[in-house]
């Protein structure tokens, strides 16, 4: 009898704190009035959400000491340590009290990939080995060098980077299966694209002495450029017998091709103007490159967004990509993308992003140039600028058409009383959302204090 009437006490002493909720009314006329009150009221139900910041605690302009350890929580590292990295990783080592449950690795440095030397250029590359997803491979080739004729099993989509500031271009040359070819210099910020199967190759121009480099994407993340079909390493195991049949050459004419792989090699550099043996096919209809870098970007708030995808670089079907800026105090709204995953590369600035995966579960990682981020399919995010200068980045997907769902426009589009019930947002609040995607969002509400 006691516990039922301690029960009932407490009901009542509950039920007294709990004004209800404040709803839209509709009147005869079918016209919305407004609530009762603007104000937002608590929820009923669970606590209210905290309001103790969350910022970055340090980041590459300051000279704190980087500790596990945020207002009253944690302590400092007694042990070894190493601090450039924990310097990169603010939030990693003292993370947001938001963060609960880890996510899986989202972080890749590509300064952590292996580098393989060749004589005139280089190699590197990440796939599921280090994350899932799709096969980052970052390239260099000097002035003149060769990625030589070659083929693979899945397709190669690329992105020429800056050289120091400089415009070094690529020439890309290709056959397709109807024996129609294509040749043409793809400069500093352009794609290319080739599908499964259509031999090419890559060679640096001399428009910039130091040649070009570039970023390759392939879809499949098991892929290993080492298994790259390699026409000197074809020719170096088949009987030469059988090449002078093939060719219907004689022996003798095969006599000083390698005996092993090229790879890379130095070359001398290609004009601009190269033109192909006239084909009896004709040229490849549809260009395997794309002049992305005269795409003019859409201007948001906080920065701009270009896209390319099969909608308008046609031949690229499986691979979709935006190249993105943010302004220092801004960010790219929450969000996240429902039809594949996401495999990032920051070529500009600083960010942090949390990944939200559902189940209260998120954590937030910090980036830098040549940091890979991985997301996946659905997972809720963002893009912020942590930084004093504008961030750059890339958001490339194994997908034909590039796809995202907007937080703000979703509640802005969905019957106010509803999202108020959810979230005991007023009126006015609500009201402001904007039922265009933001996408890039300046550095409105609450600043960062300076760290």
């Amino acid at each position: 009898m006691t516990n039922f009437l301690a029960i009932v006490l407490c009901a009542v002493f509950y039920g007294s704190l709990v004004s209800p909720l404040p709803v839209s009314d509709v009147s005869s006329a079918g016209t919305p009035t407004s609530s009762t009150s603007d104000a937002a009221s608590p929820s009923p139900t669970v606590p209210l959400a905290s309001d103790d910041p969350n910022f970055p605690l340090w980041n590459d302009t300051t000279t704190i000491d980087p500790q596990p350890e945020r207002g009253t929580l944690g302590a400092s590292i007694l042990g070894p340590q190493n601090v450039e990295i924990d310097r990169q990783n603010p939030d990693i080592l003292a993370p947001p009290t938001t963060d609960q449950g880890t996510v899986g690795n989202a972080k890749w440095p590509f300064s952590l990939s292996k580098i393989q030397l060749n004589t005139g250029g280089w190699v590197r590359q990440q796939n599921v080995q280090q994350m899932p997803i799709a096969t980052g491979v970052n390239m260099r080739l000097e002035a003149g060098a060769i990625r030589e004729l070659h083929w693979h099993q899945t397709a190669e989509w690329a992105y020429v980077l800056s050289v120091r500031d400089l415009e070094g271009s690529t020439q890309i040359t290709a056959v397709d299966q109807l024996g129609r070819n294509y040749v043409a210099t793809v400069n500093t910020g352009d794609l290319w694209y080739f599908p499964p199967g259509i031999p090419h190759s890559l060679q640096a121009t001399n428009d910039s002495a130091d040649g070009t480099e570039f970023l390759l994407i392939f879809p499949d993340g098991s892929f290993n450029d080492d298994d790259t079909l390699l026409l000197t390493d074809w020719l170096a195991h088949t009987p030469k017998e059988v090449i002078a049949k093939n060719f219907q050459d004689d022996i003798s004419d095969w006599n000083d091709i390698p005996g092993e792989q090229l790879y890379i090699f130095p070359g001398v550099p290609p004009p601009d103007n190269q033109q192909p043996p006239q084909s009896p096919a004709g040229e490849i209809p549809e260009p395997f490159s794309f002049p992305f870098s005269k795409v003019e970007p859409t201007q948001y708030t906080g920065g701009t967004v270009k896209i390319a995808d099969s909608t308008t670089f046609n031949v690229s079907t499986e691979i979709a990509v935006a190249e993105i800026t943010v302004e220092p105090g801004a960010m790219r709204e929450m969000h996240w993308h429902p039809n594949q995953n996401e495999w990032g590369f920051f070529l500009e600035g600083n960010a942090r992003v949390t990944l939200f995966a559902g189940t209260a579960i998120a954590q937030t990682f910090d980036y830098q140039p040549g940091d890979i981020s991985y997301i996946p399919t659905g997972f809720g995010h963002y893009v912020e600028n942590t930084g004093n200068t504008t961030l750059r980045f890339l958001e490339i997907f194994n997908s034909a058409i590039f796809q995202d769902v907007s937080l703000a426009q979703w509640l802005a589009l969905t019957p106010p009383a509803l999202v108020k019930q959810h979230l005991q947002l007023s009126d006015s609040t609500i009201a402001k959302f904007n039922r265009s995607k933001g996408v890039i969002v300046g550095g409105l509400g609450v600043n960062q204090p300076g760290v």
